[in-house]
């Protein structure tokens, strides 16, 4: 999903450490996706269900992935899609149709147990529901995690809050928010850690990477707006697979030769329903809160063990653990700010 800037634009590897005292605007569509999409059975590529049947991959990964970087000393915000814009309705359509078929063929796989195939399909044929939407922000409701709601695109909204200086970063695996005007954004960094390649048994080790925008512009020698141009000739979501022919250094080049907007998109053949310049108006100008507050909260253990093991199934021993943990790191966070307030 999203723009493709892979191998034209400078990443930086990082290390939790690095990040710890930050606070990251969590694409959450992006990140939930990806819990959904990973966290299944490796042979028959099912979600995780509790005894009534409800997936609950999305909230074993909220919720054991945001405690890991809470221990890293990294807070989060995480941030809700609104509404879609008119013109995303014939994307939307094209992935369901996507999903449908992967299904089907998820469904074969498994009947003819091909696991790998089965694993691939099940993946593609992931699907987040508004119910799951509610139970994930219910979920960091409990957790004492912030999260807010966006008029329109979570990534639009995450990258506000970043410019706007109330987070560090936005966190997605995306490079969207940079179109956003995103000033820094962190990737991989809830699926940092030893990752199985697909369809391999050997793993790799996924590290957080820093992109700062200022050094992307510098290094491909362009402006902002000709970095929006950039990504719509690629593919973005408003236009997937961009323009037939135009890879990411083809695309660089028409840009950087061409400059204007305007004689960009004459320069090339544009084979979609909507105007390259109507989706260059909606990453400069993308529906926003701009009154967005970060609502401090609280841990509420007895809420969130009653939420995930009493309505969920999930191992009480797991999640006791978990939150032993989360408590303590609240008390000495609670302790800093009170030595901090008796120092001045």
């Amino acid at each position: 999903m999203g723009v493709s800037f892979s191998g034209l634009i400078p990443t930086r590897e990082t290390e939790f450490q690095e990040l710890r005292g930050r606070v990251i605007a969590i694409d959450s569509s992006n990140v939930i996706y990806q819990f959904l999409s990973t966290i299944r059975d490796r042979f028959t590529g099912e979600p995780l269900r509790d005894s009534k049947g409800r997936v609950t991959s999305h909230l074993s990964g909220l919720f054991y992935r945001t405690s890991k970087l809470l221990e890293n000393g990294i807070e989060t915000v995480y941030v809700f899609d609104g509404k879609p814009p008119g013109f995303k309705k014939h994307t939307t359509e094209a992935r369901i149709k996507v999903r449908e078929e992967a299904r089907k063929k998820w469904k074969q796989a498994l009947a003819e147990g091909r696991t790998e195939d089965v694993r691939k399909y099940a993946q593609a044929a992931t699907r987040l529901t508004p119910e799951m939407v509610e139970e994930a922000k219910k979920l960091l409701d409990v957790m004492g995690i912030s999260w807010v709601q966006a008029p329109s695109e979570g990534e639009a909204q995450a990258a506000y809050l970043t410019a706007s200086g109330k987070t560090w970063a936005v966190g997605s695996s995306d490079w969207d928010s940079l179109l956003f005007n995103a000033p820094r954004l962190v990737r991989n960094l809830t699926i940092s850690g030893r990752r199985k390649l697909a369809g391999k048994e050997s793993y790799v080790s996924v590290k957080p990477e820093i992109v700062e925008l200022h050094d992307v512009l510098k290094q491909l020698g362009i402006s902002h707006e000709q970095l929006i141009c950039l990504g719509i000739l690629i593919g973005t979501d408003y236009n997937p697979g961009g323009v037939h022919g135009l890879g990411p250094k083809t695309a660089l080049k028409v840009v950087k030769e061409h400059k204007e907007p305007e004689r960009i998109f004459k320069s090339v053949e544009w084979k979609f329903d909507i105007l390259p310049e109507v989706i260059l108006d909606f990453f400069k100008n993308p529906p926003l809160e701009k009154n967005a507050e970060i609502k401090k909260k609280h841990l509420d253990a007895e809420k969130l063990k009653k939420l995930l093991v009493d309505e969920h199934n999930f191992s009480e021993e797991r999640i006791t653990s978990v939150m032993k943990k989360l408590e303590n790191k609240e008390k000495d966070k609670n302790q800093s700010k009170l030595g901090s307030f008796f120092k001045n």
